[in-house]
């Protein structure tokens, strides 16, 4: 039986090309995959955002002036898992051409990074990012996806 959980998604930025940006159901399965066990009664809004809201959010929120790829809002106060996660649409697509992947694994990733953030997880120490990275790995293996930390491990070895 598969656990319950709701799943907002709101498009606030302007895209004329639809096919950029990921549908409720891509949405939908990158999440329950990256809930696991925490899927019962969460509650998540994934809201896609332009440079604009992006780099304010980013502001306010981080006191960094500029737009991000993911952010996360993890509502700590609540039970089940509440919060919220704020992708930058034009942030995200330039970061899939620069690093040469297709766009919908990139934000499959960013989601992927958002939930397990609103689980607690971070990377601020080296060791809890080997983890969190491990999972995001993991999960992106189900959908297909390669491990979007290869390159830069091979990048970082090289050097």
């Amino acid at each position: 039986m598969k656990k319950s959980f709701k799943l907002a998604v709101q498009y606030a930025a302007d895209h004329s090309d639809s096919a950029e940006l990921p549908a409720r159901p891509q949405f939908r399965r990158w999440v329950r995959s990256a809930l696991g066990e925490d899927a019962q009664g969460a509650e998540i809004v994934i809201r896609i955002v332009d440079t604009a809201e992006g780099r304010a959010l980013n502001q306010c929120y981080r006191g960094k002036d500029y737009a991000t790829n993911v952010l996360t809002f993890v509502y700590d106060d609540t039970d089940p898992l509440s919060g919220d996660i704020v992708l930058c649409a034009d942030v995200v697509k330039k970061e899939a051409q620069q690093q040469h992947k297709p766009l919908m694994a990139h934000y499959a990733h960013l989601t992927v990074h958002g939930v397990l953030h609103l689980q607690g997880y971070d990377h601020i120490e080296n060791d809890d990012a080997l983890i969190m990275e491990k999972m995001e790995t993991s999960i992106l293996a189900r959908f297909g996806i390669q491990d979007p930390y290869a390159e830069l491990c091979a990048a970082a070895s090289s050097k």
